[in-house]
């Protein structure tokens, strides 16, 4: 569910997207997914997404805080807490480094498989020469 998460962010152009690894160290919950927006309207499309696309895979959001002011958006999920902020609101609270002793992740997303194309062949002419 965290890449689920973390995919549904980064559809809507979200930065910085890190994954903790949270079983070892809390009973809350097994993940947290981290990511920023870049304006408070940002932030909410991030959010709105997020909870769309896991509600459409049978994930309901149990729990969430913050969608007002935007500045950070708590989403909860269960097993996984989304927290999304704007970049100076993070870089304040710095989860990251609170948890720093959790594994952490960089979400990259997932290259599309595509099929490589075939080389056109280009069939000449050959010129005629006129008599």
């Amino acid at each position: 569910m965290a890449l689920a998460i973390a995919g549904a962010a980064s559809d809507k152009k979200a930065l910085d997207i890190i994954i903790v690894k949270m079983k070892k160290m809390s009973s809350v919950c097994d993940y947290f997914v981290i990511a920023s927006g870049t304006s408070t309207t940002h932030v909410r499309a991030l959010s709105d997404n997020i909870i769309k696309q896991l509600k459409e895979r049978g994930q309901p959001l149990w729990h969430s805080e913050g969608e007002r002011e935007a500045s950070w958006i708590l989403l909860d999920f269960g097993d996984v807490v989304c927290h999304l902020f704007l970049e100076d609101t993070r870089e304040f609270y710095n989860l990251e480094d609170l948890w720093k002793k959790a594994p952490q992740e960089r979400f990259k997303e997932p290259k599309p498989k595509t099929k490589p194309k075939k080389k056109k062949r280009i069939i000449r002419k050959k010129k005629t020469k006129k008599r």
